[in-house]
């Protein structure tokens, strides 16, 4: 017997009918792994960018040094960790040890409170004006609320006080911290440039000879002045916007994902045989 065909907005009509103060990792779980896979994973790869713009956080990155000794093996092991929880939850076995790693590696960088809840609203932010802008379809108010539940579970449980309660809330706040505190530093300009090739993979290979004047059109001017990034070319900004909002009608028009991001594991350049959860955040010897 031939199985249902599923629609376009299937998946839209059960987030829309689901309580995202109950339901919000399902929902969470759905907008990353089938609805926008693609475009998820970049909004996340830019909103770490920012909160690496920090002044602080910038300081204690780069005290510490594997941001920028092994870029991309932090960059993977961070992405590993924060998927785990996503994809298993906070009482899954595999979700607890994710969060105590995720916890044993914020006690190295020590960030301040605030920049800790501006991380996790970058998390939240980001990525919903990602999708309101470039997605193939807007995010449902589900989703964005959701996202600002998820997150904020994920703070309490790393024991970041003070938390926005809300969408609303965590986007206020956000752009009143960051108006105040994200600015130019040496440190922050070194990630960048150290950082930048995680981008530049993102980018289609025939397009990689224009990388870096892409990559300057993907941030937004206070992330290029925090990161002393020169404003990129008009046909780049122009450009990336008129191939993003293209790839967005084609997508509107495709048929839906049938199998979610990451059903058969996660896969990565540092780990192509598999990792063990339990080794992550360990200098490579």
């Amino acid at each position: 017997m031939r199985g249902i065909r599923r629609g376009r907005y299937d998946n839209l009509r059960r987030i829309q009918a689901s309580d995202a103060g109950v339901d919000y990792l399902l929902i969470h779980q759905l907008t990353l792994r089938e609805e926008f896979p693609w475009d998820m994973r970049m909004a996340f790869n830019l909103a770490f960018n920012r909160s690496f713009a920090l002044p602080r956080v910038a300081e204690g990155l780069v005290r510490t040094g594997r941001v920028l000794t092994e870029p991309r093996r932090r960059a993977d092991d961070t992405g590993i960790i924060m998927y785990e929880i996503l994809l298993h939850g906070f009482e899954h076995p595999r979700g607890r040890l994710a969060l105590r790693l995720l916890n044993e590696a914020h006690r190295h960088v020590a960030a301040d409170n605030d920049d800790s809840v501006y991380v996790l609203a970058a998390l939240v932010v980001v990525p919903m004006r990602w999708l309101r802008r470039y997605g193939w379809r807007a995010p449902a108010e589900q989703e964005r609320e959701a996202a600002a539940r998820y997150y904020r579970e994920v703070g309490l449980r790393m024991g970041v006080r003070d938390l926005p309660a809300g969408y609303q809330a965590f986007e206020d706040w956000f752009d009143a911290y960051e108006a105040a505190n994200l600015r130019h530093t040496p440190q922050a300009e070194q990630i960048e440039r150290v950082t930048r090739g995680l981008l530049r993979g993102r980018i289609p290979k025939p397009l990689r000879g224009a990388a870096d004047a892409l990559i300057a059109a993907l941030y937004d001017p206070p992330l290029r002045r925090a990161c002393a990034v020169p404003d990129p070319p008009a046909w780049a900004r122009t450009g990336l916007h008129l191939a993003l909002r293209a790839r967005a009608r084609l997508l509107r028009l495709a048929r839906p994902r049938t199998t979610p991001l990451f059903a058969d594991g996660i896969v990565t350049k540092s780990y192509p045989d598999g990792y063990d959860l339990a080794k992550l955040g360990r200098r490579s010897s």
